[in-house]
């Protein structure tokens, strides 16, 4: 089972889980519709068509609205703490959220204990939680941008604005010495993807792959071209691949599905994960 867990920025949303099911241009979780513009609601899109496209069990969502006052990313976490042992998914990716660092402890060592133990994917802040209480390492993959990578590389930031350098200051050809000082400093997963002009796959050996084609500039506008990278990698590993060939698969079919897409800076990440069983297609080389 793949889950993804995440808020949605709709304050009326309670606590929803189940099945996700595609209508036009929202994805419905018991019986709520939400429109995947970006964030969490994103990524499961791209998570949905990806597994759509293998032939697998769509992905189960765990969901909550949370506008920035806490409580649904509390709600979303002590439902995980308390049921993820029962679900045992085999894939766990998780999301937006507002940080907890207890909780974010707590739920770890309730995914720790489990055998087989889940993947763990987190990307946004999900990922900002697990390495400020010092659990990156723990975390299969991280899918950081590149000043996401700086948080993760700064010993003392707690969250990625108050990271060392402004986020002005960021120069994506600093990623590799990033990666290095995150693995060094515990702040990494065990694989990067590193988001950017050109995609980077690492471990702690340094980088193992590089995408940097097809280069469509016009992405880089588009709310949630991160997140359905982060989707895509999510249902790739619960297909089976390991974690360097879902990164790698899934960071080049995003840049060709931007390309199929013809994207604008005025285009919606919709036109993106459309075109994704498209794009998965000539990455591994099938017939749509």
């Amino acid at each position: 089972m793949l889950i993804i867990a995440g808020i949605v920025p709709v304050a009326e949303i309670p606590l929803i889980t189940g099945s996700v099911q595609m209508k036009d241009d929202s994805i419905v979780v018991d019986g709520h519709r939400i429109p995947w513009s970006q964030g969490t609601a994103a990524m499961i899109a791209a998570a949905l068509a990806t597994t759509d496209y293998l032939g697998l069990e769509a992905p189960r969502a765990i969901l909550a609205g949370d506008t920035g006052a806490g409580r649904g990313s509390r709600t979303l976490y002590k439902y995980l703490i308390d049921n993820v042992a029962a679900i045992h998914p085999k894939v766990l990716a998780l999301h937006y959220w507002m940080p907890d660092l207890e909780l974010m402890h707590q739920l770890y060592e309730k995914v720790d204990r489990l055998q087989p133990r889940p993947i763990l994917i987190a990307d946004a802040a999900s990922m900002y939680a697990a390495k400020a209480a010092g659990l990156a390492s723990g975390f299969d993959v991280f899918t950081p941008d590149c000043s996401e990578l700086a948080f993760l590389a700064d010993a003392d930031a707690f969250h990625p604005a108050y990271i060392a350098k402004h986020l002005f200051e960021m120069d994506s050809d600093r990623n590799p010495e990033l990666i290095e000082t995150a693995f060094k400093l515990k702040g990494a997963a065990r694989i990067l993807l590193v988001k950017g002009p050109r995609d980077l796959i690492a471990d702690e050996t340094g980088i193992l792959e590089v995408i940097d084609g097809p280069d469509i500039p016009a992405m880089e506008c588009i709310g949630g071209t991160g997140d359905s990278i982060t989707g895509m990698c999510s249902a790739l590993l619960f297909g089976g691949m390991n974690a360097v060939q879902a990164a790698a698969i899934s960071a080049g079919a995003n840049r060709i599905a931007g390309q199929l897409a013809a994207v604008t800076p005025a285009s919606s990440i919709s036109s993106v994960v459309k075109q994704i069983p498209k794009a998965l297609a000539q990455v591994l080389g099938e017939q749509p």
